[in-house]
């Protein structure tokens, strides 16, 4: 639901890796973001409305994405699919952070626009520390990609693991995801993806920023 920039990316995406897709839009002329290309359906109507939505192909879908630029139509559109139609994949954008959190906390998979949008922006403008890649609905664990101190080169993740206090998922290495084992050790240049309790991450950053002689 949406036709905007994010709507037709997304849609087109979707269609590049060979998925069936409906895309609905109040206004006729925002399917001209669509490339002449595009062998979806285009549905004009408001997205929340199940007729609309039945006319779509909602009955047979495996997933709906609500990106229009209202949170409440986002929302209502995000919940009528769940709770009317049983989707079970349902995203819908959200611009409004704590709204976001409590759709979050409901089941309803959120995108916050503005947060994602400050945190890149962040990410480019600061030194590099620890980055949060995903969080889990109840907000009280959080995946975090850390650049470790260059004196933790050799250590192994048993003791990268006991000093953040939290649980290595897998390490970026050379831009290739690696399942680390027991034997597995860090190297220069290595992103690791730790899972750590949220309220424990400034103090696992300040850890992994120093040298590890200076946290035994």
């Amino acid at each position: 639901m949406g036709c905007g920039r994010v709507g037709a990316a997304t849609a087109t995406a979707l269609e590049g890796r060979g998925h069936t897709v409906a895309v609905i839009d109040q206004d006729p002329a925002a399917f001209r973001r669509l490339p002449p290309n595009f062998a979806g359906q285009r549905v004009t109507g408001v997205g929340f409305d199940r007729e609309i939505l039945r006319q779509a192909g909602i009955a047979d879908a495996y997933g709906f994405a609500a990106v229009s630029s209202g949170d409440n139509s986002n929302v209502l559109a995000a919940r009528v699919v769940r709770e009317t139609f049983g989707v079970d994949n349902v995203v819908a954008r959200i611009y409004d952070p704590d709204r976001a959190e409590v759709y979050q906390r409901l089941g309803i998979a959120t995108v916050a626009t503005v947060p994602w949008a400050a945190d890149q922006v962040l990410r480019a403008v600061l030194p590099a520390g620890a980055a949060g890649e995903y969080q889990d609905p109840t907000g009280n664990l959080t995946l975090v990609r850390f650049d470790l101190h260059a004196e933790w080169v050799g250590a192994d993740l048993a003791s990268v693991e006991q000093a953040a206090h939290g649980r290595v998922a897998f390490l970026s290495r050379f831009g290739q995801a690696i399942l680390p084992t027991a034997q597995t050790v860090y190297q220069a240049g290595d992103l690791v993806y730790l899972l750590l309790p949220t309220d424990h991450m400034l103090e696992a950053e300040r850890v992994l920023a120093r040298p590890p002689e200076e946290e035994s």
